[in-house]
């Protein structure tokens, strides 16, 4: 249950509409989801998540779909129900399939596992993997 009302676009100051509209636009889409309603309480948080969000989830030297499948290995490391929910979603709009979506949980569960190994074992770092040069682009 959330901690704090959502706040739903009729109900929304001028500020926060704004947002919202640019949210409906950028996705083509004709409503605004939860995680929105709830930063809206803060309309500079809001306004710079959103604008953080649009940045970085562009296209860049990561293509769209790995954006989101990276999203949704933090999400499960993280326990994060909402973007778990979300991001799987918008994963498979960009078309991940349910074979990718076991194999990325495989890897999400191995780089936990030995995350917590190294941790545990507090393992030095091989000088060559500190070491090692830059790939060029291209």
């Amino acid at each position: 249950m959330a901690i704090t009302q959502l706040v739903e676009y009729e109900d929304a100051p001028p500020e926060v509409r704004a947002v919202y509209d640019d949210i409906m636009a950028t996705r083509k889409v004709d409503w605004v989801n939860n995680m929105w309603k709830a930063l809206a309480h803060h309309p500079p948080t809001l306004a710079r998540v959103w604008s953080e969000v649009k940045t970085v989830m562009a296209p860049g030297a990561l293509d769209p779909l790995t954006k989101e499948l990276v999203y949704v290995a933090v999400s499960v490391t993280n326990n994060c129900e909402y973007c778990l929910h979300s991001h799987t979603a918008a994963a498979r709009a960009k078309g991940m399939t349910e074979p990718m979506l076991g194999e990325l949980m495989a890897v999400v569960a191995l780089a936990n596992q030995t995350n917590r190994l190294a941790i545990g074992y507090q393992v030095p770092v091989d000088e060559r993997f500190r070491s090692a040069p830059p790939r060029s682009p291209g």
